[in-house]
């Protein structure tokens, strides 16, 4: 058996933009401060180490009205402008035809995960959709991969698995879970390390 695990904002979706502006909602909202650009946020949020409520709100920590603020406006806002990478559908038809099996795992929650995917019309590709409300810590600790895997039976004396992503959490959940780390170059994070780098989606195919 033959597993292919996802992460998705960055690496099958880009949507960096309607998280901006809901970002920019709550700081306009809440702390009258004026709009951060696409790119400092989509870097903030790949960083390893960081205070997002510090970086986003210059709080020190989420309100409870932030989140849910936030969480009614992108639940609206999440299907305004994301896109599909180009090459991301014809990847996932040619791994279901070749009967590999397909999930997502994302630090996003899933009813968000679910929304988009859905809404992009590729939802029904994979089997597993688990965001970080789904597993008690999220990525990169390997819990979210040992919970998709452990719905397939997986053994790993004998199957394998890839954990598709564009920043460093994803390839430390792939280690920590004693899988391959494919880093993709053409996400929010355009330079990383993983066990394989690709460029292109159509690029997995080779390394299957």
């Amino acid at each position: 058996m033959k597993v292919v695990i996802f992460d998705m904002d960055g690496t099958l979706i880009d949507s960096q933009r309607d998280i901006t502006i809901s970002i920019n909602y709550i700081r306009a909202l809440h702390y009258n401060l004026d709009p951060l650009s696409s790119a400092f946020i989509v870097e903030a949020i790949n960083r390893d180490q960081r205070n997002l409520a510090k970086l986003f709100y210059e709080t020190e920590s989420y309100r409870e009205q932030d989140r849910k603020v936030f969480e009614e406006h992108y639940y609206d806002q999440c299907i305004e402008n994301p896109v599909l990478y180009n090459g991301i559908e014809k990847l996932l038809r040619r791994l279901k035809a070749e009967n590999i099996r397909l999930s997502v795992a994302t630090n996003a929650p899933t009813i968000f995960a679910k929304r988009m995917l859905f809404h992009l019309g590729v939802g029904d590709y994979f089997d597993h959709i688990v965001g970080a409300d789904r597993v008690l810590v999220p990525k990169p600790d390997k819990e979210m991969l040992h919970y998709i895997l452990d719905q397939y039976g997986f053994i790993h004396s004998k199957d394998q698995a890839w954990m598709l992503g564009d920043n460093s959490k994803d390839m430390k959940a792939a280690k920590n879970a004693d899988i391959t780390g494919v880093f993709v170059t053409w996400g929010f994070s355009p330079v990383g390390i993983g066990t394989l780098v690709i460029n292109e989606p159509c690029e997995l195919l080779e390394n299957l």
